[in-house]
């Protein structure tokens, strides 16, 4: 019997306070430090199988002035109320909102949706303007810009007209037809003369004439031909 009595006092008494707590090992952890027993693997247990999992991912660390401030908050509580925030979450729910931290990521969070509502908003509102802009682009496509194309078109083909017209192949090409043309003049007034339809005063005047635009175009015939241009 006695040692059945000393094997009982032997036996760990169980701690208080083994309600489950869905909080996070760090919370509790570093509640057991600043005060009297409260669970921690029971609570890390509970927190790893209540909890969303993607909450363990989303958790950063605090800084030092963070961490002063929910101190600072928690140091006045009791233990019985610290055990509630431990077990009950509507309670931490309700001592999280009060933290100024979470009301400024809350406003923030706040402001941001209003935003992006009020924008979305906006483009709705646009969405007719968008839509007779594009039917006014359609138009433009189909008709005006057709036209312009068009037009387009025409002053290219002038362009290369008068870029074939003023090249120097072409030059040469139109000096030499008006020597030919030159020539054809002169062999005309020689055979009026030789059939005495001119006299030689008529004569002279006009084939010197002819003679004179005939050579100043076989000289810049001749220039253009040996140019390193030609």
């Amino acid at each position: 019997m006695f040692k059945n009595s000393h094997e009982q006092q032997a036996q760990p008494h169980p701690q208080e306070g083994s309600s489950c707590s869905w909080y996070p090992p760090s919370v509790v952890g570093s509640t057991n430090s600043s005060r009297p027993a409260t669970p921690s693997s029971s609570a890390s247990n509970s927190f790893n199988s209540q909890t969303p999992a993607e909450w363990s991912h989303s958790l950063s660390p605090v800084s030092p002035t963070e961490a002063a401030g929910v101190i600072a908050l928690l140091k006045d509580k009791s233990v019985d109320e610290l055990r509630k925030l431990l077990s009950d979450k509507d309670a931490y729910n309700q001592f999280l909102l009060s933290v100024d931290q979470v009301k400024i990521q809350n406003n923030i969070r706040d402001e941001l949706r209003n935003e992006t509502l009020q924008l979305a908003r906006n483009n709705l509102d646009k969405e007719p303007q968008i839509m007779e802009l594009r039917n006014q682009c359609r138009i433009i496509r189909t008709t005006e810009l057709a036209a312009a194309q068009e037009k387009l078109n025409e002053l290219d083909r002038q362009k290369e007209e008068t870029l074939k017209f003023y090249s120097p192949a072409s030059f040469m090409h139109r000096v030499q037809d008006a020597m030919n043309v030159t020539e054809e003049e002169s062999e005309i007034v020689n055979r009026q003369l030789l059939d005495r339809e001119i006299d030689l005063g008529t004569f002279v005047q006009k084939y010197k004439k002819l003679r004179t635009s005939y050579h100043r175009r076989a000289l810049i015939h001749l220039a253009a031909k040996t140019s390193p241009i030609g």
